[in-house]
């Protein structure tokens, strides 16, 4: 099967300016302090995955079904409804961690939260730190 684009790719909006667009303070400050976090941790740049997301590193992935494509190891999206944190591959069991956190809802792969003051920060880096941990192990990079 022929490697399918994502609807979501890289684009060459700064994410400082993604940011600063932000209308909702809190919101646009909660993002500053996550780029910052999450360019401490991975040590990557950040850059824009489509429109909203600011995304740190890149994994190619291949399904069963032999669709194939790249994508951000992990990242977030300041929504106008919450944050959305892309922290969680999806397929390990985090829920350890996550009892720690704070107030939070989870999705299949991502972290909702409605502002960084709900949530334990120090837990937060542990659980990036765990979801990039489990992604190198499935999607080792250079591979």
């Amino acid at each position: 099967m022929a490697k399918a684009q994502n609807k979501t790719q890289p684009t060459t909006v700064s994410p400082d300016d993604y940011i600063a667009g932000i209308d909702h303070p809190v919101r646009r400050e909660d993002a500053a302090v996550l780029l910052d976090l999450m360019r401490r941790i991975t040590g990557w740049d950040a850059r824009m995955w489509g429109p909203s997301i600011v995304g740190f590193g890149q994994y190619h992935y291949t399904y069963e079904s032999g669709r194939e494509g790249d994508f951000m190891r992990t990242g977030f999206s300041a929504r106008k409804a919450n944050l959305v944190v892309y922290i969680l591959p999806g397929y390990t069991d985090f829920s350890e961690i996550l009892t720690r956190l704070g107030k939070h809802k989870l999705g299949k792969s991502c972290l909702y939260i409605n502002k960084l003051t709900d949530v334990d920060l120090a837990v937060l880096e542990e659980l990036i730190r765990a979801g990039l941990a489990d992604m190198a192990e499935k999607y080792p990079e250079g591979a």
